[in-house]
């Protein structure tokens, strides 16, 4: 194994940092991607790669994303539930990488509900 320079600690740190800011930093949006062993079992893996590509693709620093537990729904999974400030939160299932691509760019970027994977609105309490 080679030996690390300080330009190799900059990028690891920097990557760190920004892997941190996705989990806990302050942000517009925070998506919660269902990882309990139903979605993961239904491909939440595949769900949770699909949207954090899609942020490292679009630039995008100001949405956290962060696992969450089994949502007692898992028919439904994979499943990630989207929370906006004044906003109710937005459970969308059954999801697929496509189906998160179109919910991040219409829902996470653009403030519009895709109602066609949505089951529900508002019926989680904000934290």
């Amino acid at each position: 194994m080679p030996k690390l320079k300080p330009q190799d600690l900059d990028k690891i740190a920097e990557k760190v940092k920004r892997t941190m800011l996705l989990r806990e930093g302050e942000g517009r949006v925070r998506v919660m991607v269902h990882m309990g062993t139903c979605g993961i079992a239904a491909g939440a893996r595949a769900i949770m790669k699909a949207l954090l590509d899609e942020i490292e693709a679009n630039d995008v620093k100001d949405v956290l994303v962060t696992a969450a537990s089994c949502a007692g729904l898992c028919s439904r999974e994979p499943m990630m539930t989207i929370e906006a400030p004044d906003q109710p939160p937005v459970k969308y299932v059954d999801l697929t990488p496509d189906k998160v691509k179109e919910i991040f760019s219409r829902h996470i970027m653009g403030g519009e509900i895709v109602t066609a994977y949505a089951l529900a609105q508002g019926s989680e309490r904000m934290l």
